[in-house]
């Protein structure tokens, strides 16, 4: 859905919702306007890429994932740049995150976790042979497409630059800190390869245990038990996976189990089926070039475009209101990480309240026109928790608020929610019939 106060085109795509935020890139839903192709694109600050002196990292790291094509690494098209930000136009994955599986069902089968697990090993393998890395491999960034296939994003995409030094070692401190091999948290230079087969590991204890291997509410507690890989697999582990595991898990990457020996090791390769490559047609490189050249004639424009009219009225039932109960509750055995509401109050009102409610809760606020940025003071399972807020205009009396997590812990996400959402009632408007089917 295009935001309702406005549409905005880049090129030949119209860009919709935001999908993601992090601390490099946004990622926005859009559409190919010539054969309606639903897709992703990321889009990049070019002001921060040059800061960091990253412009040759960054060209390489494109330049790669666009020639990797594997059925379980999202595919990325093409690349593009404006004066100001550089999009990378990415393949939409439509089935959710692999996380609101482990969410809704507590924890994996063996054999179905096995076959997300294969996926996974074989999606690394093949990037690894082409001197790519991830550097922060967790449920998060493992998508599922519409028939069940798993999908690695953000693969060489997730950290721009690995500061590869004279030693041949990565020295970025990166990666969601449950899931970072100890030799990252050390800081004295790692192998890619080794630390992204640690991460596959605490993701394969994930989906079988339904928790994390590693996990304590203070960092260096945390790291303690990462270094000493100080875990304990549950009894219904069966012998040939807590085998396994503990080979990935071992803190020495030097004697870590590598992708070849997880080939060939027996709880592993019960009913693998190999990947299926599809012959496409040759893939060029001249956006990337560019991109990067400053070329003038390639420039796109970002441009905003008077929205298609819709029925205010019907836009809110769309919305589902803003039921304080069950918002935030599974649907669909997905867990939601973001949602909207409508008020017949003025924004700057609605803005004022939204900082109002946050405030008490140990939030800092940020503002930009009417859009918002609250961000937790406490340190959570995941990280500090960051909410994105904006108010956009469906008629002269009414406006829509959209709430979405753009960091921390889901669940986290959740308790704040309630507490938050009692702050706000004064400003969410219900039609009746709403009122009366809830």
């Amino acid at each position: 859905m295009s935001a309702p106060g406005s549409r905005t085109r880049v090129g030949k795509y119209e860009l919709g919702k935001t999908l993601g935020e992090g601390s490099f890139a946004k990622v926005k839903f859009a559409r190919d306007v010539q054969t309606g192709d639903a897709v992703a694109i990321k889009i990049l600050h070019k002001d921060q890429v040059l800061r960091h002196k990253m412009v040759e990292q960054i060209k390489r790291e494109i330049s790669t994932m666009k020639l990797i094509k594997h059925p379980n690494v999202v595919q990325l098209y093409e690349v593009m740049a404006s004066k100001t930000k550089i999009y990378m136009v990415v393949e939409f994955v439509d089935g959710g995150e692999l996380f609101d599986k482990i969410v809704s069902s507590g924890r994996l089968k063996e054999e179905e976790a096995r076959r997300y697990f294969q996926q996974i090993i074989n999606a690394v393998d093949y990037c690894h042979s082409r001197g790519v890395y991830h550097r922060d491999l967790k449920p998060e960034n493992l998508l599922l497409d519409s028939y069940g296939v798993l999908k690695v994003s953000d693969f060489g995409l997730s950290a721009f630059a690995p500061q590869i030094k004279e030693d041949g070692l990565l020295h970025t401190a990166c990666g969601t800190p449950n899931y970072v091999a100890p030799e990252v948290l050390n800081d004295k230079g790692y192998d890619g390869k080794a630390s992204d087969v640690w991460s596959c590991g605490v993701i394969l204890f994930v989906l079988m245990a339904g928790y994390l291997p590693f996990d304590e509410p203070g960092l260096p507690a945390l790291y303690k038990k990462i270094c000493q890989a100080n875990f304990v697999c549950p009894s219904w582990f069966s012998a040939g996976a807590k085998k396994l595991i503990k080979r990935i898990l071992d803190p020495n990457p030097n004697m870590r189990i590598t992708i070849p020996e997880i080939l060939e090791d027996e709880w592993f390769k019960k009913n693998y089926k190999p990947p299926s490559f599809e012959h496409g047609e040759d893939v060029s490189l001249d956006d990337v070039d560019a991109v990067f050249n400053d070329s003038e004639e390639h420039l796109v424009t970002e441009k905003k475009e008077k929205p298609e009219s819709m029925n205010a009225f019907a836009l809110i039932s769309r919305s589902q209101g803003f039921n304080l109960g069950n918002l935030f509750e599974k649907q669909n055995g997905v867990v939601r990480r973001e949602t909207s509401f409508s008020s017949k109050c003025p924004p700057n009102e609605i803005m004022s309240k939204i900082e109002e409610a946050a405030r008490p809760l140990g939030f800092s606020v940020r503002k930009h026109n009417y859009k918002m940025k609250l961000q937790g003071g406490k340190t959570g399972r995941k990280g500090h928790l960051s909410v994105a807020t904006e108010v956009f205009e469906v008629a002269p009396s009414l406006h829509m608020v959209e709430l979405r997590k753009t960091g921390g812990d889901t669940l986290e996400f959740h308790k704040f929610y309630k507490s938050f959402s009692s702050g706000l009632k004064d400003v969410v408007w219900k039609s009746e019939a709403i009122t009366e089917e809830k």
